[in-house]
């Protein structure tokens, strides 16, 4: 049987090309793991979990699930006691988090979905949390004070680690402290996170899409040619055959494509004209885009880079293309192709999505 390093041993070894750390951060990817290990518990207890009372509408305007809740308290109690963060920001909270005054305060920030795909649930599906990493400002560390929204919106080029836990027929941990992607899978019998996939890379080509083509008459041009160019298959300009999967859990559809490459696509469109994107981009782009990065592969709004993209507030939403690098790239041509260019003559009747 084949000897797999734990977590904890990952950590020290990626610690030790850093003499002068002080340990602070390896804690505090264990405290994650943590939580994750003990929401993976209750999401494989299912109905019979006991869960707090949901039909709360959080700060998204989204409904809140029972596991949603029990969740981000869950993420909360066991990341603030350790003394390792300055404060935190989730997706079911309006406001950041602060460290509560009995505890110590550190000098990291943490921003997490602690239950990505909930809608997921009552069908059994998989759904997972995803958390980023940040430094917090030396203003707030050195005095200790409360944090405030600012000290979040940093770009996700300055995340330090990223990464999400995904609850399916196994349990993994997918983790990057900058040093390209780790696998672990929970081992249920010790109770620890084993690495099993020592160096995730996204292949730089792909076959596969995922896209909600429900929403095809609300996309963009750009998107409309690149979808319609994929369904064409070996008939059209791409000259090969796509296969296409939606499966509504960003953290699912971001693990499939680490595990086997693809594009997924939740573009900007005019379905609410004033929104930017449907993902946020604190604790869902950015850590999702730097694992995918760091995998080798490309994370965009479509246009440009989201690593790049300057947060103006801690719930902000974004477009997000990612996967394998040569199809994002293609997408972000066709967006800075002049708009007279974007109609395909051969695609632009007979599109399977064209309205």
């Amino acid at each position: 049987m084949p000897h797999h390093h734990t977590l904890t041993q990952y950590l020290i070894e990626q610690r030790r090309r850093f003499p002068d750390a002080s340990g602070d951060f390896n804690a505090l990817i264990l405290d994650v793991a943590l939580a994750c290990r003990a929401i993976a518990r209750s999401v494989a207890q299912g109905a019979l979990a006991q869960t707090p009372a949901a039909g709360q509408v959080n700060v998204q305007g989204e409904v809140q699930q029972p596991l949603d809740l029990a969740s981000n308290a869950i993420f909360l109690r066991t990341n603030e006691w350790g003394g390792h963060l300055a404060g935190m920001v989730s997706e079911e909270l309006e406001a950041p988090h602060q460290i509560p005054a009995v505890h110590p305060r550190g000098k990291y920030l943490l921003a997490f979905d602690p239950l990505d795909g909930s809608s997921n649930i009552d069908v059994n599906a998989s759904v997972g949390s995803i958390f980023s990493v940040l430094r917090a400002p030396g203003d707030c560390v050195a005095s200790g004070r409360d944090v405030v929204e600012a000290d979040f919106l940093q770009p996700g080029s300055r995340q330090v680690a990223a990464g999400y836990a995904l609850y399916g027929p196994s349990t993994m941990l997918v983790l990057s402290v900058g040093q390209g992607v780790a696998g672990f899978t929970l081992d249920p019998n010790l109770g620890e996170f084993m690495l099993t996939h020592p160096d995730i890379r996204v292949p730089e080509a792909t076959r596969e899409f995922a896209i909600n083509a429900s929403n095809s008459r609300f996309w963009e041009a750009p998107i409309k040619r690149y979808i319609d160019e994929c369904l064409a298959g070996t008939a059209g300009p791409r000259d090969k055959d796509f296969n296409m999967r939606w499966i509504a859990s960003l953290v699912a559809e971001a693990h499939r494509i680490l595990m086997r490459g693809g594009v997924f696509l939740y573009p900007r469109d005019t379905k609410a004209p004033g929104v930017p994107g449907r993902l946020r981009l604190l604790y869902e782009a950015n850590p999702i885009g730097f694992l995918i990065e760091q995998a080798g592969g490309r994370a965009s709004t479509g246009r440009a880079g989201v690593l790049a993209v300057q947060p103006e507030a801690i719930h902000q939403r974004v477009g997000l293309v990612f996967g394998s690098r040569l199809e994002v790239e293609r997408v972000e041509r066709y967006h800075a192709e002049p708009e007279n260019s974007q109609i395909n003559p051969l695609f632009a009747e007979r599109g399977l999505f064209r309205i």
